[in-house]
Parts: structure tokens; C-alpha cells; sequence
């Protein structure tokens, strides 16, 4: 067995997420306090109680589902459960980088804050949409955004075999979708997302977070993280720093990140936090190899896990 975990991004939050795994165990309760002294914000109230549209706000987004994803891992890693690679999308790469030791927990958290609020508040001025095309290949759906005569709409996120996220404008996103419909997509699929992440438009939030990554330490990962922007491992020579300040106006190559964990021999994927967004991605993927595809969001299927995972190192 050769776990991997994934870490969700913006637009897996829901009211109430984590609520029923705080309440039950001590160490996850100690992460939102941490999180809350770091930052002044309760995270907790906000996840658990919202309302949504508070939730939904990016600055308190990026906060609520790092704070779920870190709590979780204190709880896996007390049953004996640790990855041997790891990746997240965009926001989750964040995750993936605290929980691989190469930025503290705390530089980590602060930086998450910031760069929350960077993206909501450095946000050009308009009308911004991000949105899923689904039954179209990669080639397809950048052909799409060249057709859009209505507005800036980009591809942001190559989420996994016949899904791509694009970016932009509400009314170019809109006449995107109808290209895509008229060429054969299957589906397009409004995202709740409050900018036009991974593009351009996003260079001074980008700008200003590159100011607060010069502040925090780099250390040497102690697992190995899977970069958004490339799809490929971090290595101790690469600039992190400036690969996560190019990070938010870059296109997420998360479907070159799930080949690339399937090749180095992943066979058991945990994803960690709201949601089974990127449980789905890696269903979608082409493999020969058998594999098990785990969430923990919940106590349930947090009991679920360990019992899955125990059964198969011959533990129970």
C-alpha cells in the first residue's frame, strides 16, 4: 500500500463541514484554537454555523478548508497514517506543503490569510465567473476560450481527463459554456469561486503575496509534494517562493498531478476536507493499476478509512 493524499481547493466548502470531527476529538478542536490565536478569525463559527455567503468569501474560504484538511491530518497521523506523496489543488497545495514540513504551521496559516485575502481584495474591477467544462478534452476547451468574442475567459484548471475549469469574465464564461454545449461538452458547470483565479487578471494579488512568501522559511520537504503549475515533483532546488507566487495566476495542471502520483506508484488516495471533488478527478482517470479511492470529511467515513486501512497492512 502506498498512500497519497490530496487536499481540496476553493469551491469544496459547504456550512457545517468539520463540525461533527470537532466535536468529537480534542486534537482537531486544538488546531482551530491554534488557527484562531494566529489569525484573530474564528474559523470555527464560520465553517460550522456560515452563513454561506460569509463562508463563501474568499479570505475566510482558503482559511475554513486549510484549517479542516490540517485538523483532519492531526487525527490520521494519530492512527498511524501518513502519505508518501502528496498534492492539493490550488489552495490544497498549500496543505500539502505545511503537512510535507517544508513551511511551519503557523508561517503556513498566516500566509494562507494573506494570500485570501490578496484574492479578494486585489481583485480587478468585474463581473468574474469560473465554470467546469465536462466531455471536452483539453485542446477542445482552450479552442473554446480563443472563440469567445465577449470577454477575457481563459483555462485555469485542467482538472483531469474531460474536465477543464475555465476562468474570466461572467459574460465571455457564458458564451464559452454555449460554445462548448454546440461542439459536445456534456456539461458546464458554474464553480463557487468569487474571482477569475489562475489568470492574469489576478498579477497584483500575485505581486503582494510574493511579498509576504519573502518573510517565512523554506525547509526541506520530508515528503514529497506535487506542484500545481507543472504537475511535477518539488525538488530542494526549486524556488518556492516564486513558484507559489505564480501559483494563483497559473493554470493548475491537476490531471498531470494525479499521471504523475499514479506513476510513482500511488495505489491508495485520501482525500482530506470538504467534499469528493478531486476523489472524482482521479476516478476519471485512465489506469491499469487497481486502486482505492478514500475520503475523510466526516467521523464516519474517517472510521471508514482507518478500518479500510488497517485491514489492509493486516492490522485488525
Amino acid at each position: 500500500m502506498k498512500i497519497g493524499f490530496l487536499f481540496p481547493g476553493q469551491g469544496s466548502q459547504n456550512v457545517g463541514m468539520g463540525k461533527d470531527i470537532y466535536e468529537e476529538y480534542e486534537a482537531v478542536k486544538k488546531i482551530y484554537n491554534k488557527v484562531q490565536e494566529l489569525t484573530g478569525i474564528d474559523i470555527a463559527q464560520i465553517s460550522f454555523e456560515g452563513p454561506e455567503e460569509k463562508l463563501n468569501e474568499t479570505k475566510y474560504t482558503q482559511l475554513a478548508i486549510l484549517t479542516m484538511s490540517l485538523a483532519i491530518l492531526e487525527i490520521l497521523k494519530s492512527n498511524n497514517i501518513v502519505a508518501e506523496m502528496s498534492a492539493g489543488l490550488s489552495l490544497g497545495e498549500y496543505t500539502a506543503i505545511i503537512n510535507s514540513g517544508a513551511i511551519s504551521f503557523e508561517e503556513g496559516v498566516k500566509l494562507v490569510q494573506k494570500r485570501g485575502e490578496y484574492m479578494q481584495n486585489l481583485l480587478p474591477k468585474g463581473n468574474w465567473q469560473m465554470s467546469a467544462i465536462m466531455g471536452l478534452t483539453d485542446e477542445q476547451v482552450e479552442d473554446v476560450c480563443k472563440k469567445v468574442k465577449s470577454g477575457f475567459v481563459v483555462p485555469a484548471n485542467y482538472n483531469c481527463v474531460g474536465q477543464v475549469a475555465i476562468s474570466g469574465e461572467k459574460e465571455g464564461i457564458e458564451e464559452a459554456g454555449n460554445i462548448a454545449k454546440e461542439m459536445g461538452a456534456k456539461k458546464v458547470i458554474p464553480l463557487k469561486t468569487a474571482g477569475p483565479f489562475h489568470t492574469e487578471k489576478l498579477i497584483e494579488s500575485s505581486h503582494a503575496l510574493r511579498k509576504e512568501l519573502e518573510k517565512i522559511t523554506i525547509n526541506n520537504f520530508k515528503t514529497q509534494v506535487i506542484k500545481n503549475i507543472d504537475g511535477e515533483i518539488y525538488k530542494d532546488t526549486d524556488d518556492v517562493k516564486d513558484i507559489l507566487a505564480k501559483h494563483i495566476i497559473n493554470p493548475v495542471r491537476f490531471s498531470k498531478t494525479i499521471q504523475n502520483m499514479l506513476e510513482n506508484g500511488i495505489d491508495t488516495f485520501i482525500e482530506i476536507g470538504p467534499g469528493k471533488t478531486l476523489s472524482g478527478f482521479v476516478k476519471r482517470t485512465p489506469t491499469d493499476k487497481e486502486i482505492k479511492i478514500l475520503n475523510v470529511n466526516n467521523i464516519e467515513n474517517f472510521k471508514n478509512a482507518i478500518n479500510l486501512i488497517n485491514q489492509c497492512r493486516g492490522t485488525v
